[in-house]
């Protein structure tokens, strides 16, 4: 496969989905699941697109439930690569869902899917370099780099975080936590 510099609008895709009865939870609203499986039907077909290999899901940051979707509603799916590392990519994802009688839309949730490429053996292989062309890709890179750094900073604070001592203990009582050990 070809790794050569590729623009990132090469990646974009949409897709939308007519919202059914049997996509709806015990509350009468399309189920959370059901929507992290469509998001992550596009991550692959996004990361797939621009890479040309078969990609996998690594990680999910941050998926916050905005506004609930409705039996009968219109779900988009938007995404675009974001940021492309060695192997890996973060697909960015944008779902709103449309009122088809009126029209209104919303937007339900928005969510950074980390993709990695692999070969025919499941090796980890190289990705196309990215090509920015416009200012909003060049904001989404750049936040995708500090989305990544922070992650590894509190990685590392946890890494090094004693629960076990005295300073932490005593610490539960902000959140109003009695100890019985």
């Amino acid at each position: 496969m070809s790794t050569e510099p590729k623009k990132i609008s090469s990646s974009r895709i949409s897709i939308s989905e007519l919202m059914l009865p049997s996509h709806s939870n015990f509350s009468g609203k399309i189920h959370g699941g059901y929507i992290l499986s469509l998001m992550d039907q596009i991550a692959f077909a996004c990361a797939s697109k621009y890479s040309g290999r078969y990609c996998v899901t690594a990680s999910v940051d941050t998926v916050d439930f905005l506004n609930p979707i409705e039996v009968g509603e219109l779900v988009t799916l938007k995404a675009c690569v974001n940021y492309v590392g060695r192997s890996s990519m973060v697909v960015g994802i944008r779902v709103v869902s449309q009122n088809i009688q009126t029209g209104k839309i919303k937007h339900s949730n928005s969510s950074y899917f980390t993709m990695v490429a692999k070969d025919d053996q499941g090796n980890t292989v190289s990705v196309p370099k990215p090509i920015l062309n416009t200012l909003d890709e060049v904001r989404r890179f750049y936040d995708s780099i500090r989305r990544i750094q922070s992650k590894k900073e509190h990685q590392e604070h946890i890494s090094r975080f004693d629960h076990t001592s005295q300073e932490a203990l005593d610490k539960l009582s902000d959140y109003g936590v009695t100890l019985a050990l």
